[in-house]
């Protein structure tokens, strides 16, 4: 009988020693899975949460999380108002849950923020244009390059039309914290 127990300790021993292996390597391959997760991963399940963003410069945004590709995001604010923001100027999210997406999926490597940024300047929509530095200026996307638009500064909710144009920038897309307009 003491035999029995005896291996009945060390098999108990034994599958302890196993599930604590199997759970740190679990573990592990876990932190290599979220080492590999971007940031447009971790929010797309969030797609139509209120979510709360900080950007550079000092720019906070609630609203509704709209849409997400590589390096942007849309957030619908409500009350008609969207904000294109340039995720590589987000300083935190605040409201996500715990779903992230999976690492390295298609749509991390899709149509980047030069993508979104030429159909607002497709659109020809009214724009005020917040950047990392805190300046914010009121205009129209005129063009855009592989990394920087030009934008033409005009008066706020008035159309472009070439005698209103003050001046027309031409601002890194870095520059950019976020693009805001009302539908």
């Amino acid at each position: 009988m003491r035999w029995d127990d005896l291996f009945a300790d060390l098999e108990a021993q034994n599958q302890a020693l196993l599930l604590a292996e199997r759970d740190a390597e679990v573990a592990e391959l876990t932190r290599l899975e979220t080492s590999r997760l971007r940031l447009a991963g971790r929010l797309r399940p969030a797609l139509g949460a209120a979510v709360r963003i900080r950007c550079q410069g000092g720019l906070s945004l609630a609203g509704r999380l709209s849409a997400v590709g590589a390096g942007w995001l849309l957030l619908d604010e409500g009350a008609g108002r969207e904000a294109l923001l340039a995720v590589a100027a987000i300083t935190s999210v605040a409201g996500l849950g715990r779903l992230s997406g999976a690492p390295g999926s298609a749509l991390d490597e899709g149509l980047g923020i030069g993508h979104a940024l030429r159909g607002v300047a497709r659109d020809r929509s009214v724009l005020r244009a917040c950047l990392t530095d805190s300046t914010v200026l009121d205009g129209t996307l005129d063009r855009v390059g592989s990394d920087f638009v030009d934008f033409a500064v005009h008066a706020a909710g008035e159309p472009r039309r070439r005698e209103d144009v003050r001046e027309v920038l031409v601002l890194p897309i870095s520059a950019l914290a976020a693009l805001r307009r009302d539908s």
